[in-house]
């Protein structure tokens, strides 16, 4: 009677079941059949047809588990419907030809009612007790049998038992299944957390908006389309030089310490890393959570100073490790209308942000002198009011007919004058630079001795 759920889905489910569950109810129904056969009297139809309902069980039996076993994937669920609608049939024939015993017309209504409900709730209900009542109708139909209500125990004995089992079956089947799909869910809560960690490892290779499309499955509102971005260059001078004076273990944790750096720095300021390009990195204002061009473009530009502040730190960090060259950063920023979506072929797809603009902001990058940090007009307009800039004239950049406007960045404002909080200068034999956003009270003390002693020796040092 009970077959596999049309529901059950990742979880192997033995498709032996639906055969003991019915062969065992169908011999429940047989052996009650037998019980019920008066064998001292004649032989004659009333005798007969019980026997031949009981031959008629059997066969059944075996062939449901030929036709279940057959089907074809596509029509196994309707092949289970069916035959369920005919063991509910049998089932009634066979309480009819048992002259309506109680205990197993109870027992067998019983079974129905609860394999109609677990196999699919109300329409199933509906399409076993049909089965049912036909059955029924039919066995009354060919038997005739007496209406006499029977409480013989000899004839519900088999009936009992039978029902018994069948129920001992389910219960040891449920268990069963309930157990493995403890073990599936801890599978699945596993595989699960794996997955977690290798999304949050290929968040670090992709753009963040590229990143939340393809992991929340939205990846057609990636079009490709036209936006007001502004966007940012930087390099090393004399990087390959520098390249071919290391080994390659400390070249490696350089530039490897240098891009982690910049990349906190970058998402600190809300900016998307387009792409790493050997010690070049280019970032994007605009793309994802704009917060309008004006923002975009001062989030960038305060990006960049707080890059060039973190460069210039870590020159005393590297010389400690032996790398007697600094580091020198050049960076360039343009704002205006890119091209920004999904470029490249079939087989191999990049999430980036093209045009004339983008061009710009790179030919800027390679104008600058080290340590300096080169914007466009359109940039400049928009960040004036906060930061201070000097105008550096027309520069002929490559790839453009006319000379381009363009300033170089000082500082913000609010960092500039009596309330300055960052101060550096380097000389032969000199460095310093001065963080106060970054020194403690309870350093105050330290730094002033620190710088009064210098000075005082610096005063009493006899310099030939």
């Amino acid at each position: 009677m009970q077959d596999q759920p049309e529901g059950t889905t990742g979880l192997a489910v033995d498709s032996r079941y639906p055969l003991y569950f019915r062969t065992l109810i169908c011999f429940a129904a047989a052996g009650t059949l037998l019980n019920a056969v008066n064998w001292s009297a004649p032989w004659n139809t009333d005798k007969l047809l019980p026997l031949a309902m009981v031959a008629l069980l059997l066969v059944y039996t075996a062939v449901a588990y030929q036709i279940g076993r057959h089907s074809h994937p596509e029509n196994a669920a309707t092949v289970r419907r069916w035959l369920s609608f005919s063991d509910a049939g049998l089932i009634g024939a066979a309480i009819a030809m048992a002259n309506f015993s109680l205990l197993p017309s109870l027992l067998f209504v019983t079974m129905v009612q609860f394999n109609a409900l677990t196999e699919g709730g109300g329409r199933r209900w509906f399409e076993h007790n049909t089965g049912l009542l036909l059955g029924v109708g039919v066995g009354y139909l060919i038997y005739r049998p007496a209406l006499v209500v029977n409480a013989d125990l000899n004839i519900s004995a088999a009936s009992l038992i039978g029902v018994f089992t069948y129920f001992c079956a389910y219960a040891f089947y449920t268990h069963k299944q309930i157990a493995d799909l403890r073990s599936t869910n801890r599978t699945l809560t596993a595989d699960q957390h794996v997955s977690k960690m290798r999304t949050y490892k290929l968040s670090k290779y992709l753009p963040q908006r590229l990143w939340r499309a393809v992991t929340t499955g939205q990846e057609g509102e990636l079009v490709t389309e036209r936006k007001l971005l502004t966007v940012f260059f930087s390099d090393i001078k004399d990087f390959s030089q520098l390249t071919e004076e290391l080994e390659a273990e400390v070249f490696t944790n350089l530039l490897n310490s240098y891009l982690t750096e910049m990349s906190r720095i970058a998402s600190q300021y809300g900016g998307t890393i387009d792409k790493f390009i050997g010690d070049a990195v280019m970032v994007v204002f605009g793309d994802d959570a704009s917060k309008g061009p004006k923002s975009d473009a001062l989030r960038c530009v305060a990006m960049a100073l707080a890059m060039r502040k973190r460069v210039r730190e870590m020159k005393q960090e590297w010389y400690n490790k032996g790398i007697a060259r600094p580091l020198q950063v050049r960076m360039g920023i343009n704002t205006g209308y890119c091209t920004v979506g999904i470029f490249g072929t079939a087989s191999h797809q990049s999430y980036t942000v093209m045009g004339t603009h983008v061009n710009l902001a790179a030919r800027l990058e390679g104008a600058a002198e080290p340590g300096q940090i080169l914007i466009s007009h359109e940039t400049w307009a928009l960040i004036k009011h906060s930061v201070m800039c000097r105008d550096k004239g027309h520069v002929t950049v490559k790839g453009f007919s006319t000379p381009v406007k363009v300033y170089q960045v000082t500082d913000l404002r609010k960092n500039l004058g009596g309330q300055q909080s960052y101060m550096e200068d380097h000389t032969p034999g000199f460095s310093m630079h001065l963080d106060l956003d970054k020194i403690r009270n309870y350093d105050k003390d330290k730094v002033l001795q620190s710088l009064e002693k210098a000075a005082a020796t610096l005063k009493s040092k006899v310099i030939i």
